[in-house]
């Protein structure tokens, strides 16, 4: 009896590998399903993508990140692969569209692998052997220095990024845009540098007008007016004070009870009210300031005050607003009016007026003195071109804050990935971690797939380039010209990408690769009625008998 018991176990072990290998084939085939669906919106050349919003609203794009948000997948697999686009987006902002290329490719050449039988923790371990030696050659042989203080070269550099967008007939622009609103909020102290786009460089979209009339203000624009028409609207040099407390009466809470008994009551409650928005207005007046922008709302008795003092107040202020506000005119935001003093008011700005562009009235507050924060205005035709300048803007911005904060470039056009291809083949390890190596010729080949080149001709030719090149003379720079499929050297080209954006990509697709081949079995959570662990009502009933 025993004996008959054993083949039974290796069966079902053997049906445990096969039920394994199935799904990560299915992983595979879901991860190159995603990639498939990006790959036309690599390089400059780049296809657009048309996306209906459950909404109904529309967004068309070529940013990788963009266009994955949009699409609803079933598959867990498929979902990781989303995952890591956003990731990119957070961490680097540039490369969401390489990443999930590069990550497809990567599951993709592990598939004959699986095929022959090979074990999933042998191509991991090649994985991050290859990966280890990756991120060695570009920190050290494959990327080159630039001086922070070298616009042109900066300017290239955000410029290659620029390229390959919709906003690139406007590149000139756009780099400049990008390198003049980090500079304004790249902050050093203590020997530490911050640069905080997300927070402090603000875009505000628009609509009418063309892209060209896009500019960045030294300063800060909120889409607000005066509360009272009879406030002053363009003022010089003036004093400011930032507040986040209602300038109005408190009033009681839910289940308040007043018990009026008489009109002279309901007179004192009244009085009661003015008084305290009197005394508010009193606190505010005796400092002197020209201009109090708060957070929360005015009451008409405050206004009344204010004007009578010649004070302009703007009401309803978004709190990171009123930060960029803090910074740009270096006033401090106070939480009582009680607590104002002459160091809470902000002098740093030169101009406040209030300006009707279209139908709207906005507050501008320029010719600020040192403002570490700003404000991008984008003028565009309609709102989905708006929408796009802004997602390709916010590429820029990164690529420039990226190379504030690690000052070092690897060539663009798919010649960083040809020469880490050949560093990895020149090792001659056979097996997944040669596979590696061939998985990062999919950039250039996709680059060159993209302008309708020759694949295999360009590919070769590239190859050979590279091949030749000694490696004692630094990186090979030949690459992909994205615009017509030709071999070009990409030093002379000028387009140069950040190394961060380019580690981030390599680390992230190695990673995402890993660990779908390690996913032996999906196991759904959800049990239906009826499956073990929740009886049917028949099932508890007979239970209880």
């Amino acid at each position: 009896m025993f004996g008959g018991a054993q083949p039974i176990l290796v069966l079902s072990q053997n049906t445990k590998r096969e039920s394994g290998r199935k799904v990560q084939l299915e992983n595979i085939n879901a991860g190159k399903a995603i990639a498939d669906v990006i790959r036309t919106c690599l390089g400059p050349q780049a296809m657009l993508k048309m996306l209906m919003d459950p909404m109904g609203g529309i967004v068309m794009t070529n940013d990788g990140n963009a266009i994955l948000r949009e699409i609803t997948v079933q598959h867990p697999a498929a979902k990781s692969m989303i995952e890591i686009a956003r990731t990119q987006d957070e961490e680097v902002g540039d490369g969401t569209t390489s990443v999930i290329v590069l990550a497809g490719e990567m599951l993709a050449v592990a598939e004959p692998f699986l095929a022959q039988q090979w074990h999933p923790t042998q191509i991991i371990r090649a994985y991050r052997e290859a990966l280890e030696d990756i991120i060695k050659l570009l920190q050290n042989d494959l990327s080159v220095p630039i001086d922070r203080s070298d616009k042109k070269k900066m300017a290239e550099v955000v410029k290659a990024c620029v390229g390959t967008k919709f906003i690139g007939r406007w590149s000139e622009l756009a780099v400049k845009i990008a390198l003049d609103a980090v500079e304004t909020v790249t902050l050093s102290e203590h020997g530490r540098t911050e640069v905080d786009i997300k927070r402090y460089a603000k875009v505000e979209k628009i609509p009418g007008g063309s892209i060209d009339e896009s500019y960045v203000l030294r300063g800060i624009m909120v889409n607000k007016d005066v509360t009272h028409p009879k406030m002053r609207r363009y003022i010089k040099n003036p004093r400011i004070v930032l507040l986040d407390c209602p300038l109005e009466y408190k009033k009681g809470e839910s289940q308040t009870n007043v018990e009026i008994v008489g009109e002279q009551d309901f007179t004192r409650m009244l009085q009661i009210e003015e008084e305290h928005v009197e005394k508010i207005c009193a606190d505010i007046i005796a400092i002197k300031p020209d201009v109090v922008f708060t957070e929360k709302g005015v009451s008409d008795l405050a206004q009344h005050f204010l004007l009578k003092a010649g004070i302009t107040a703007i009401r309803r202020l978004r709190k990171t607003d009123n930060l960029r506000i803090a910074r740009a005119c270096g006033a401090t935001i106070v939480n009582r009016t009680e607590e104002l003093t002459e160091k809470d008011v902000g002098t740093g700005a030169g101009l406040f007026e209030i300006k009707k562009i279209g139908d709207e009235y906005f507050t501008f507050i320029t010719e600020c003195k040192d403002p570490k924060a700003c404000t991008i205005l984008l003028r565009g035709a309609s709102k989905d071109i708006l929408s796009e300048t802004e997602r390709n803007l916010q590429d820029a911005l990164h690529v420039a804050r990226n190379l504030v904060l690690e000052p070092r470039l690897v060539p663009g056009g798919g010649a960083i990935e040809m020469a880490l291809s050949q560093a990895l083949t020149k090792k001659q390890v056979k097996g997944p971690y040669s596979a590696v190596a061939q998985a990062l010729e999919i950039i250039p080949r996709t680059l060159a797939q993209n302008c309708g080149a020759n694949t295999i001709r360009t590919l070769t030719a590239l190859r050979a380039k590279h091949a030749s090149h000694s490696g004692d003379a630094g990186v090979c720079t030949w690459g992909i010209d994205g615009e017509s499929g030709e071999i070009v050297d990409m030093h002379v080209r000028g387009v140069w990408e950040p190394l961060s954006v380019k580690m981030q990509v390599y680390k992230t697709a190695v990673e995402t690769a890993i660990l779908l081949l390690r996913i032996d079995d999906i196991v759904s959570g959800s049990k239906k009625k009826g499956e073990q662990g929740i009886p049917t009502p028949s099932q508890a009933a007979a239970g209880m008998e």
